[in-house]
């Protein structure tokens, strides 16, 4: 069992991060952890509660320049329901959105920061909203914008547990 899970007695989703400088480096977007525990100077884990929503990005590069690039926008889960295992990611979770490639990762990217310019924190983003994002962008679309307007009809929904 996962360290941070045997610790708090809750069910935990781990991210393993690696940053080894322009070589591989593992980053989380945004998301709210739970915690954090260092294993190397190189390598961290961090632990999100069941229903957190958090942006993984993971990048490698050699001389050349960028080899592979990702990025998954995950939902952690609860303990005994169902997952999509996600590489570094223990032991899976909603997976809302996928994307490889950088030009498709920093489409993603792009789409993040003007949440954050609406002021609403992407965390906090209807799951719906990046599903969209990952069908617009798949089929070569601009995502429609999530502002505060469709933030607040997000939030009205899901208190009538719609």
């Amino acid at each position: 069992m996962p360290f941070a899970r045997a610790l708090s007695g809750e069910p935990r989703t781990e991210v393993e991060l690696t940053w080894i400088e322009k070589r591989h480096e593992q980053w989380l977007r945004f998301g709210r952890a739970a915690g954090e525990r260092i294993v190397s100077r190189r390598t961290r884990i961090v632990s999100f509660r069941p229903g957190a929503v958090f942006a993984f990005v993971r990048w490698s590069g050699n001389d050349y320049g960028t080899v592979y690039s990702r990025i998954d926008i995950v939902q952690a889960v609860g303990k005994d329901l169902p997952y999509t295992t996600v590489p570094f990611v223990q032991p899976g979770g909603e997976v809302l959105l996928s994307i490889r490639g950088w030009p498709k990762v920093e489409q993603v990217l792009a789409a993040i920061d003007p949440v954050e310019v609406g002021g609403v924190d992407p965390c906090d983003v209807s799951p719906d909203h990046w599903r969209h994002v990952a069908g617009r962008i798949a089929a070569g679309a601009h995502p429609r914008p999530y502002g505060r307007e469709r933030h607040d009809a997000w939030l009205r929904c899901k208190a009538l547990g719609l």
